[in-house]
């Protein structure tokens, strides 16, 4: 996270807070109005809430309008992200009915249009943030959903982001979320850490009517966060706020020139002696991967270091980093350790290099 979330907690954790006071009336607040400000000016939306994480949020939305109603959803989007959880296990233990249509592949506009009755709740969009579907495919925008919902007068339209973007990459399909908000969706729900940068949590945006239902259910207690959480989510969004995007990790590191990761590995390779050396170091052209649970498919140029030692072969070598005092998790790659200095910090490389030079 950014140093100023990590303040932010220190700050809180050590002191009073206001969590649940409110300081203008005197008397006992709510936890949920410390974000949902900054919420509604960076997406757009009419209102928000935090919950633990973007598991909960959707529990809690289909638990709230869904219960023992229909939801329907593109068999394309059923998903299952790390941990095993899966859209329609969610859906059962929410005592929602699932509502399958379309193909894996391919889903048309009239498959929902077909399947919408008086027992249809949701109209659910799940954002493909963990994998990729390519070839003979088709699939309905959240706008065309919207739509349909408005000619029906009935279905709230919700859309589960999963990784969630408040800042524009420029890159691979992840949409910004204020951009979803526009198209007049009814709910978005989405994580504060992934590409956000912030601390683990659930953010539901949208409508204040539904968020306002939300928060009176009796769930939003057990699904709730610690004021922990909302400091750090609070500065993180002040940095987006203030578009000090540089101090967020996330995107700092996603957005690294070439040229300033070369550096990084100059200022590696300089701490070693060549007259007097164990280590072999090549530079080599290779590519980043965003993240297993963001932006599928996309790959960054990067340059990594390729590292040798003169007596240890590669698998001893990446073990010995690994199992380290300061553990580091390199790649390995055809006999070869490599090191990304994409995400290896100035202010990590003297540690890194302690590490090294220990290995005999």
């Amino acid at each position: 996270m950014s140093n100023d979330a990590v303040s932010q907690v220190a700050a809180v954790a050590g002191n009073y807070s206001n969590l649940e006071y409110d300081l203008n009336k005197g008397e006992r607040g709510t936890r949920h109005k410390i974000t949902e400000v900054l919420l509604k000016e960076l997406t757009g939306s009419e209102a928000a809430m935090v919950v633990n994480n973007n598991a909960a949020a959707v529990f809690l939305i289909l638990r709230t309008f869904a219960k023992q109603k229909e939801v329907v959803i593109s068999r394309g989007e059923l998903i299952e992200i790390g941990g095993a959880f899966r859209i329609s296990s969610i859906m059962e233990e929410s005592d929602a009915i699932l509502k399958e249509v379309g193909t894996t592949n391919r889903t048309h506009l009239y498959d929902y249009e077909q399947a919408i009755n008086k027992e249809t709740a949701i109209l659910m969009k799940v954002h493909q943030s963990n994998f990729k579907t390519i070839g003979f495919t088709h699939a309905i925008s959240t706008k065309q959903l919207v739509n349909l919902a408005k000619k029906y007068h009935q279905p709230l339209i919700y859309e589960d982001l999963g990784s969630g973007s408040l800042y524009d990459f420029k890159m691979g399909n992840e949409p910004v979320v204020s951009k979803v908000i526009e198209t007049g969706v009814d709910l978005v729900s989405f994580s504060g850490d992934k590409l956000i940068g912030g601390p683990q949590a659930g953010i539901i945006i949208g409508k204040k009517e539904l968020i306002n239902k939300l928060k009176r259910h009796q769930l939003t207690r057990v699904l709730r966060v610690d004021k922990m959480t909302l400091a750090a989510l609070e500065a993180t969004l002040g940095n987006y706020l203030r578009e000090e995007f540089n101090n967020i990790p996330t995107i700092r590191d996603i957005s690294l020139p070439i040229c300033e990761i070369e550096k990084r590995i100059m200022m590696f390779t300089d701490h070693f002696n060549n007259n007097d050396n164990k280590w072999i170091f090549k530079i080599e052209n290779s590519a980043s991967q965003v993240g297993g649970g963001a932006m599928p498919g996309i790959e960054i140029p990067t340059l990594v270091l390729a590292v040798k030692h003169l007596n240890l072969d590669s698998h001893t070598i990446h073990s010995r980093l690994r199992q380290g005092t300061s553990p580091i998790i390199a790649r390995l790659k055809k006999n070869h350790v490599l090191l990304d200095f994409r995400t290896i910090t100035t202010e990590d490389i003297p540690i890194i290099v302690e590490v090294f030079k220990k290995i005999e």
